[in-house]
C-alpha cells in the first residue's frame, strides 16, 4: 500500500469515527427527548399551571413551583446583572492588565467552574444559618453567585471588541471616560452582553443543588420570599424520588416544562440580540436619511 493510499484509508477511518460518534450522540439525545415528550405530555394540562402540588395519590399541578422558580430566578439575575456589568466594565476599561484585575479574572474563572452545590453550601453558611430559616432570598443570592461569572466574562470580552476609534472619537468630543463607556461602548456591544445575560438566566433556571440548601421547598403557593419557597427543580427531584405514580408523572411534566423554558431562553439569546442589532441599524439609517 502506497503512502497516498494509506493516508486515504486513515482519512476514511477517521471520518467514519466522527460520523459514528455524532450518530451515537444524536441517538442518545433522541432517546432522551422521546422519553421526555412521551412521559411529560401525558400529565400536561391546564391544572399543571393553575393548581399547586397535590397530596400523595391526588391530583394537582406545579403552579406554586413555577411561580417560585420565576421569582427566585428573576431576583437572582437582577442581583447579578448590575454587579456583573460593573465588574466586567472595570476589568475592560480600567483594570486592564493590572495585578488586581488579573487576580479578579483568576477568581472569576474559579467561581465559574465551581460546583453549584458548593455555592449553595456557602450561601447556607452566610445567609440561612444566621437567619435561622430557609428563604427565597437565600436561593436568589445563590443563583446570583452562579450567574455572576458568566456576566462578568461576557461584559469584559464584549467591551474588548469595541473599536479603539469609537473611544477616541468620544474623547475627541470632550466626553469623560464613563460617558464614552455608557453612551458609545455599551451601545456598540449591547447585543453581545444581552446574550451573556440570557445564557446566565438559562443556566440558573435549571439549578437544583444550591436551592436544596437555600430556598428548600414547600407544597403550597407562596409569594413570601422570607420563608421556604417552592421551586421547579427541587419539586421535580422530590416528585421523581417518591413511590407514587401520579407524582412520578408530574415530575416528568415538570422536567418537560423546565426543558422547554431553557430551550426558549437559549433560542432568545441568539435571536433577540440579532433583532435588536438590526433594529438599531435601521434606526441609524433613518437618522442619516
Amino acid at each position: 500500500m502506497t503512502r497516498s493510499q494509506w493516508r486515504t484509508v486513515k482519512s476514511k477511518c477517521f471520518r467514519g469515527l466522527c460520523y459514528g460518534a455524532t450518530g451515537l450522540g444524536l441517538l442518545i439525545l433522541s432517546i432522551i427527548v422521546y422519553s421526555l415528550l412521551s412521559k411529560g405530555l401525558r400529565g400536561l394540562n391546564l391544572s399543571t399551571f393553575t393548581e399547586s402540588m397535590p397530596s400523595p395519590g391526588g391530583e394537582g399541578g406545579l403552579a406554586n413551583a413555577i411561580v417560585g422558580s420565576l421569582m427566585i430566578s428573576i431576583v437572582g439575575i437582577a442581583i447579578a446583572i448590575p454587579i456583573g456589568l460593573l465588574a466586567g466594565t472595570w476589568l475592560s476599561e480600567y483594570g486592564k492588565n493590572s495585578k488586581l484585575a488579573d487576580t479578579i479574572r483568576f477568581l472569576n474563572g474559579m467561581l465559574m467552574s465551581s460546583p453549584s452545590i458548593l455555592i449553595g453550601l456557602f450561601i447556607y453558611e452566610i445567609c440561612v444559618k444566621p437567619a435561622g430559616s430557609f428563604s427565597g432570598w437565600a436561593g436568589s443570592f445563590a443563583l446570583a453567585v452562579i450567574a455572576l461569572p458568566m456576566i462578568i466574562s461576557t461584559t469584559e470580552e464584549m467591551l474588548k471588541l469595541v473599536p479603539k476609534s469609537i473611544r477616541e472619537a468620544g474623547a475627541g468630543l470632550g466626553l469623560p471616560k464613563w460617558r464614552v463607556t455608557l453612551s458609545l461602548s455599551y451601545r456598540s456591544v449591547g447585543a453581545g452582553i444581552l446574550t451573556g445575560v440570557l445564557l446566565s438566566f438559562a443556566r440558573i433556571s435549571g439549578e437544583t443543588a444550591p436551592l436544596l440548601f437555600t430556598a428548600l421547598n414547600n407544597t403550597f403557593m407562596s409569594l413570601d420570599m422570607n420563608g421556604p419557597m417552592a421551586n421547579l427543580p427541587v419539586t421535580i427531584y422530590r416528585l421523581a424520588m417518591s413511590p407514587y405514580d401520579s407524582w412520578n408523572d408530574l415530575a416528568w411534566t415538570g422536567a418537560l416544562i423546565i426543558t422547554v423554558a431553557i430551550l426558549l431562553l437559549n433560542v432568545a439569546s441568539r435571536v433577540l440580540p440579532t433583532m435588536l442589532a438590526k433594529y438599531a441599524q435601521l434606526k441609524h439609517q433613518k437618522k442619516q436619511g
